[in-house]
């Protein structure tokens, strides 16, 4: 007796379940039924992907060189300037007291060389006859000299004068676009190598550079590509590159890579790159995040429908089915997609045979029935 029932009765309804060669009665559920097809083998070009943002390629914080008031400026906030474009005036009046003052300065000084040239030239003959002593001679030859260089100094004096002139009118060192003023006319401003008033800032628009990190891994398989000889280094060949923009779905910008760091990151284990794009149009905009695509290189790759891979906690997998229909698992390390089809790095071999559909059917350890199917790219 077990609970009640009796046990003749259990070994009844066990003989009625099983026939007498131990193979399931006529009643058992059969197999359930997939698709499985051998992994779609072909030549490849790869693209790797990687999220980033637009730079400038040039930025430039205009500060004045001399100090005073600002007098005007002469830009519209936000617009395209050219290089040596008059974007604001310094009040110059001081500044050219100060040019006329160093000018009156080299003419005095002028004057004296003058008379001290006379001095030695009336001075020669009455050396020779005795008339003036050598030491006499010498001092005035001597004050010659220092006329000399006094007006070598005060015409240099009067060329810094005629610098910080000039520089009263702060114009674009670079060509861009142009951001708000950041001092109104009217205010002081300090100029100068340190601590000179910030006034605008101008970014380039063309060319534009975009900036991203990439993995340690995928560093480490373009260096071991480039010495193999199966991918040129992006640091010695500037390797194509593709960006889409937030809104668009395909990657319709084209540019190139022009560097690759030198170090990785220890903190969060990335290198970063850079891509160059022309921007003729000015559409990229610096901070403009985009997704880059680079290319990987041409190689042989097996391709399976994303629709076939399944999760296994953090781990992607694809169910192979046996000659004898039992289904496994197979742990797979995944890459882009190419041509509509995901590409399988590793796990995958080409014989495998997987399961492409009844995908919720299928249980490691347990027999399907497998129906051939095929792996084709989607028509584009």
């Amino acid at each position: 007796m077990t609970r009640g029932i009796p046990l003749a009765f259990l070994l009844l309804a066990a003989h009625a379940l099983v026939g007498c060669d131990g193979k399931p009665a006529a009643g058992a559920a059969p197999p359930p039924s997939v698709v499985a097809a051998r992994p779609l083998q072909k030549t490849i070009t790869e693209w790797d992907e990687f999220t980033g943002r637009f730079e400038a390629a040039e930025t430039v914080e205009v500060r004045a060189r001399v100090s005073g008031f600002i007098d005007s400026f002469h830009f519209k906030e936000g617009q395209i300037v050219k290089q040596g474009d008059l974007l604001f005036v310094i009040d110059p009046r001081p500044y050219r007291i100060a040019v006329e003052q160093a000018k009156a300065d080299i003419e005095r000084a002028k004057a004296k060389l003058e008379i001290a040239a006379l001095d030695v030239q009336r001075a020669t003959p009455l050396v020779r006859s005795q008339t003036l002593t050598e030491r006499e001679f010498d001092t005035r030859r001597a004050n010659e000299r220092d006329a000399t260089a006094q007006v070598a100094s005060l015409e240099a004096a009067a060329r810094q004068a005629e610098l910080n002139l000039a520089w009263t009118e702060v114009r674009a060192p670079i060509a861009g676009r142009i951001s708000n003023r950041r001092v109104d006319p009217g205010n002081l401003i300090a100029g100068g190598q340190a601590g000179a008033t910030l006034l605008t800032v101008i970014v380039s628009i063309a060319p534009i550079h975009f900036v991203f990190d990439g993995s340690e891994v995928d560093f480490l398989r373009y260096l071991r590509l480039a010495a193999a000889g199966a991918r040129p280094s992006s640091r010695d060949v500037q390797n194509p590159v593709s960006v889409r923009l937030a809104d668009e779905t395909d990657y319709k910008h084209h540019g190139r890579m022009d560097f690759v760091d030198n170090v990785v990151s220890t903190k969060t284990g990335t290198i970063r790159g850079r891509a160059v794009f022309e921007n003729k149009d000015g559409l990229l905009t610096p901070g403009f995040f985009g997704r880059l695509r680079l290319f990987g290189g041409e190689h042989e790759a097996l391709l399976v429908p994303d629709s076939a891979i399944a999760s296994d906690q953090a781990s992607k997998i694809v169910f192979a089915v046996a000659d004898d229909g039992m289904v496994a698992s197979k742990r797979v390390e995944l890459g882009p997609i190419v041509d509509g089809l995901r590409v399988v790095r590793s796990g995958l071999a080409p014989t495998d045979r997987i399961v492409i559909e009844g995908l919720q059917r299928a249980r490691p350890g347990q027999k399907v029935t497998a129906e051939d199917g095929k792996i084709e790219a989607p028509a584009q």
